[in-house]
Order: C-alpha cells, then structure tokens, then sequence
C-alpha cells in the first residue's frame, strides 16, 4: 500500500494521480455528518482533497477501518449503540488492527459523561471535541494539523520500512555466491523495495588494470533472465540503455526521469559503475531515494563479488595448472587430476556435505600429490616394483605436500594440506604416514583415498594396464573396512555411472 502519493510539486500531474486524504466521520446522527461534511468539504492539505467515508455505528467503523487501513483522520462519536461504543471502537482501531498511524478525534453531545483528561490518557486519541466546538475555524484548524501529523507518521513509517527492506535486501544480495544469483536477487529486491512493477536492470563495471586495459563487466537482468558479458558489443544492452550508460560514464553524474534511474559509482580509482534502471510505471521521491540507497550498496557489493569470482577462478586455474604439473612430472599425463577433483565433489555431495565443503573439495584435491615434487625421478618413473627403500622415500610425499601447504590460512589451501597428509592413511589403521584409524583420518583425506584409487586403477600407467569396471568394483568392494571407510565405499559405488560419464568427459592423453 502507498500512502505517499504526495510527490514533490515537480511531478507532473499526468504520473502521481492526486489521492485524496481519508476522512472517516463515526457518528450515529446524520446532522453532525452534514456538518462536518459543509464545512470541510473544499479544504486542501498538499493540494490534496479530502474524501469523507461514513459510518453510523461502532460496528460499522470497524469495517470501515478494515476496509480502509491508510485513513488518514477519524472523527468517533462517544456514545452510539452504547454509553462506550467509540471508547471501545478505538480500542480496536489501536489493539486489534494495530493501527497507530490514524489520526483519531473524539466527539461528544454529552462533554460530562466521559472526563477529558481520563479518556486521553487511557486511550490512544489525539483531540477531544465537544460537539459544540465544531466551529469552521477550529474544525479546520484541527483537520489541518491532524492530517500533517498524520502524513509525517506515514512519511516516516514508511522511511523506516524501506531503510529496513535496503538493510534486508542488500544483506541477501550479500549472500550471493556468483554474479547470477546476484542478478536474480538485485531485481527481485528492487521489485520489493519499490512496489513497483517489472524493472529491467544493467550493471556495468568499468576496471582499468595495471597495464591500462580496460576490464569490463556487463549484467542485464530483466524479468525473463540473468545474462552476464564482458563486451560492449553484445545483444544483452539494447541500443538506448548503452547509449545513456556511454553518457553517464563520459560525464560522470548520476541521473533520474520519470521512467529511468541512471546510478554513477566512482567506487576507487580504478572502478567506475554505472546501474540503469528501467520503471513501468510511476514512482514518487521516497521511492526514488530508497532505490538510490539501495543502488549505492548493491553496486559496491557487484564490485567485491566480481573481485572475488575473478580472484578465486585465478587461484581455481593455477591449482590445476599445479595438479597437472605435478602429475606430468610423475609420467601420469593424464586428466587424473581433473577427474579426481569431480569425482571427489560428487561423493562428498552423495554423503550429504554442503555445497561449500563439495566446491571447497573440488578445488583442493589436485594437491592431494604435490609433495611429489620431492620425490626424485628415478624413483617416479621406475616401471618395476619399489625396493623398499625406494618405497619408504615415496612415502613420504604425504608429509612433504602437508609440510608446503600448512601455513596458508586460506581454506582451499588448509583443506589441500589435510588431503596431502592423510589420502593414504587406512581405515584399519595400516596406512601411511601416521597410521590413523578410522574418524581420526579426516572426511576430505578419506574421501580422496577412495576416489585416488578407483581413477588409478581405471587408467593407463607406465607399469600397468587399465582395469575392468567390474575388478575395480571387487576391489573397491575387498578393501570396505580395510583400506576404505565403509561409508566411502557404498557411496562410491553407488556412484560408478557418475564416474564413467566424468572418465568419458575427461579421457586420458598420453605422450608415448
């Protein structure tokens, strides 16, 4: 509901339709709504009219103010169907339908009966009249003030409603994990904030790097879809809305008609934004400033999520990059460390793990054999069996990736080192390096161990062939409690088709 149709005298008439103030007349005798209709009836209040609703008992007030949440003024007569019928009727009003912003004036015929300064305190009125008093001055002069009381109250509700709504919105627009979901909360927010029908929406970001070029990052979201680009020549602006984002960014300044609200952000040296918004339909100074409060913050948080996606796809690259380099230096030039990375998150997905803990997992575990970079060549690339000290030197690839990675406090990075450490510990106690049993070894590294080898033994090595769906499944299905954590094993198993698909996806590439 929106009670502030008022706008500023500089909408033009055609676009604010001037909405007249409520007034609510509660009285059982018809002369006195006579009256006060006579009297009132050419007043204006902020060029706005008066519109007079009529009831003749306590109980048809109260439909009255059902039927009509936003009036402005009340007029209650004391005494209708009973000696307390207006008394209790307010009490409703301000209880029952919480409503505190209505102006309310008594009245009474009969001033005695209910003492003045009780009924103030007692109920929540603002004016109490005898009937008598209801001379034109004095009614006018107490419509006047009533109604202004009663538009500031409104004003500032609904001030206080919309500052709530920018903390709430812009907080779950903060919650965004990608630009996508961004956009999608940008325009459902904005929809809410104002009231306002469909609005279309373009967020452009201008970053100009070190080395002078210019980064660029368009979102369009309209009400059918989010799309993002990072080029100018791109269907998702239409012609005008890149022309007028053009001219805001070339002069700087930010702008507003009746239809279109054009935001410019100059968040720090490098940055420059522009947020162009499109309205259906009219829309009035409160509207436009939360609309600008919210514009502001949802620009500065575009800015950071674009910042933060393009910092954690630059490390996402380089730990593949890693994973392969490590693997290439083992002779295992394959998409291993891929498949691993997307076999691994789907299992963690399949035993329940949150999202972040699956996408955190993805990303770390091509670590899983960095501290092969200790380990010398000859022994990586003997294509017979380990002597046993060759074996022992081998093993400790575990501690050497642990040893590289413990001191980062980066999550990607902590959770890599937990892998390193612990992907060859078995259940039973028997693995390598610490002989952890059971839950001591860490979900991530348990994970890992199982997914390592069902990809080994799926692929080509220098010492071995690839083997057979149904003898990687026997082995898997032999070493449950043993090797594996059980859990590991039904999950896993039960995801063998999942697992095909990724090995079709990402085959093997060798350099003979």
């Amino acid at each position: 509901m929106n009670f502030l149709k008022p706008a500023s005298p500089l909408a033009s008439q055609k676009t604010v339709p001037i909405c007249p103030w409520k007034v609510a007349i509660i009285d059982d005798e018809q002369q006195v709504h006579a009256v006060t209709q006579m009297v009132l009836k050419n007043t204006l209040i902020d060029d706005q009219p008066l519109q007079f609703l009529t009831a003749y008992s306590a109980a048809e007030g109260l439909r009255l103010f059902q039927d009509h949440p936003d009036i402005a003024l009340a007029f209650i007569d004391v005494i209708m169907e009973t000696d307390n019928a207006g008394l209790e009727l307010i009490h409703r009003i301000r209880n029952d339908l919480q409503n505190h912003s209505t102006r309310i004036v008594l009245r009474t015929g009969q001033p005695g009966t209910a003492p003045e300064e009780t009924v103030i305190r007692s109920y929540d009125i603002n004016d109490y009249k005898s009937k008598t008093d209801l001379t034109d001055t004095k009614l006018k002069t107490c419509v006047y003030s009533s109604i202004r009381s009663y538009r500031d109250i409104v004003t500032i509700e609904a001030s206080k409603r919309g500052m709530q709504k920018v903390i709430a919105a812009s907080d779950s627009v903060l919650r965004s994990r990608t630009l996508h979901q961004f956009g999608n909360a940008i325009l459902s927010h904005t929809v809410q904030l104002l009231n306002i029908k469909t609005a279309e929406m373009y967020l452009v970001s201008q970053h100009v790097d070190l080395f002078g070029d210019t980064e660029l990052i368009l979102l369009a979201a309209t009400g059918d879809e989010v799309k993002l680009n990072t080029a100018w020549d791109t269907d998702i602006l239409p012609d005008d809305v890149k022309k007028a984002i053009l001219d805001t960014l070339k002069h700087q300044r930010t702008s507003l008609t009746e239809d279109v609200f054009i935001g410019y952000y100059h968040t720090n040296d490098n940055t420059r934004s522009v947020l162009y918004t499109r309205f259906r339909e009219a829309h009035n100074p409160a509207q436009n400033e939360i609309l600008k409060l919210f514009a502001a913050n949802i620009t500065l948080i575009f800015q950071n999520l674009h910042n933060r996606e393009h910092i954690q796809e630059t490390q996402k690259e380089l730990l593949l990059v890693l994973g392969d380099a490590i693997e290439q230096r083992s002779k295992e030039t394959g998409s291993h460390v891929r498949r691993v990375a997307l076999m691994s998150e789907l299992l963690a997905l399949k035993l329940g793990q949150s999202i972040e803990y699956a996408e955190t997992l993805r990303h770390a575990s091509p670590l899983h054999d960095i501290g092969k970079i200790g380990i010398p060549e000859t022994i990586l690339h003997k294509s017979s069996k380990l002597e046993d000290a060759e074996w022992e030197i081998m093993k400790t690839h575990a501690q050497i990736g642990y040893d590289l990675l413990k001191e980062s406090t980066r999550t990607i990075a902590k959770m890599g080192a937990r892998i390193a450490l612990s992907h060859h510990e078995h259940w039973d106690g028997n693995g390598y390096p610490n002989g952890l049993k059971g839950e001591e070894i860490p979900l991530e590294g348990r994970i890992v161990a199982i997914i390592d080898v069902i990809d080994a033994l799926g692929s080509e090595r220098a010492y071995k062939k690839p083997w057979q769906e149904n003898d990687i499944i026997h082995y898997i299905s032999e070493r449950s409690g043993k090797q594996f954590d059980p859990a590991m094993v039904d999950a896993a198993l039960s995801l063998f088709d999942s697992f095909r698909e990724i090995r079709c996806n990402f085959p093997d590439h060798f350099h003979h």
